[in-house]
């Protein structure tokens, strides 16, 4: 049945179940911490399961394509450990027990524009000013810098707050997300910007190569395959929508100001980015066309000329005899 529906359908559908997924993902994560679970724990039982989805896999299916262990992969393996697991998920952690997960989940579209700026710093990205595309790029990151600022240092009034649920006696898996009033809002948004960091990091150091981890990036890789990498990071923002309702309707959240600003700038970083991205892609893919175009000219040209002065006369045609 799933293989009569339209491949980008398939897409669209699958890409939608990969956000609801990942805002489940939040919500859940901000309950478990209500419940008193431990910040150091979670991350230990998260990356126990995903070794277990993916050890026969791996065993299996790339068995054969599996590198010598040297000391060189496993310092490389080390550092994606560190920055991408460690960090990445403690930060998170951290910085969802102080804040909330509809802004845990607004930060995360700066995620982008981030691993742009190191990239452009460690020149794996090229940044071009003459351009509209470099320009789009660096606006792009400059709203998300900007949108992550207002997050962590304005909070504003309370623009939305659901009514509590009288008539059901109150859990600590469901207790008000507003309440990280007993929390430090600004500490925790700055570990969000870490946990972006370390993301971002993540990204960077996997550039010569892909490290698929996952049922989550497994769907990702499948999608940027067929619909490309700019399809996919359209649907980012989704994600926050779905993680707003889910944490409204399960864990009653409240809604700031300073957060709303905030996530609409860093979504309209997020399209800036992912639009100049994409025009980049236009511009090379012309100018390696006029690359291949000019040789071939050039050498069907020369040929031309070779053959017709191959088949010219040496001497000049003889006159007929008088």
């Amino acid at each position: 049945m799933w293989c009569s529906v339209p491949e980008r359908l398939q897409l669209h559908l699958a890409m939608l179940a990969l956000q609801f997924g990942y805002a489940g993902f939040h919500v859940v994560s901000r309950a478990a911490l209500n419940m008193g679970i431990s910040k150091l724990v979670f991350p230990v039982y998260r990356n126990i399961i995903a070794l277990l989805l993916l050890l026969p896999f791996a065993y299996f299916l790339e068995k054969k394509e599996r590198p010598a262990i040297t000391l060189n992969f496993l310092l490389q393996f080390f550092l994606l450990a560190l920055v991408g697991i460690t960090a990445n998920q403690g930060f998170y952690l951290l910085g969802l027990d102080n804040t909330s997960p509809t802004f845990a989940s607004a930060i995360q579209n700066s995620v982008p524009a981030i691993t742009f700026l190191m990239a452009a710093l460690l020149r794996i990205e090229k940044v071009r000013l003459n351009r509209k595309d470099g320009i789009a790029k660096v606006i792009g990151t400059i709203c998300c810098v900007a949108g992550a600022t207002v997050i962590t240092l304005y909070k504003g009034p309370v623009i939305y707050s659901p009514v509590p649920r009288l008539d059901k006696p109150s859990s600590p898996m469901f207790n008000s997300l507003g309440d990280a009033r007993g929390k430090n809002w600004t500490l925790g948004c700055i570990y969000l910007i870490g946990h972006c960091l370390s993301w971002s990091g993540w990204l960077v150091l996997q550039a010569p190569g892909v490290v698929a981890s996952g049922i989550a990036f497994a769907v990702q890789i499948w999608c940027i395959d067929r619909g490309g990498p700019v399809f996919v990071a359209v649907y980012q923002p989704v994600q926050t929508l779905v993680v707003a309702i889910m944490a409204s309707i399960a864990l009653r959240e409240e809604f700031y100001l300073g957060g709303i600003i905030g996530a609409v700038l860093i979504i309209i970083g997020l399209y800036l980015v992912l639009w100049g991205k994409s025009e980049e892609k236009k511009f090379a893919a012309k100018e390696s066309a006029v690359i291949q175009s000019t040789p071939e000219h050039a050498n069907l040209r020369s040929q031309t000329h070779i053959k017709t002065s191959l088949t010219q006369p040496l001497l000049p045609p003889s006159t007929e005899n008088v």
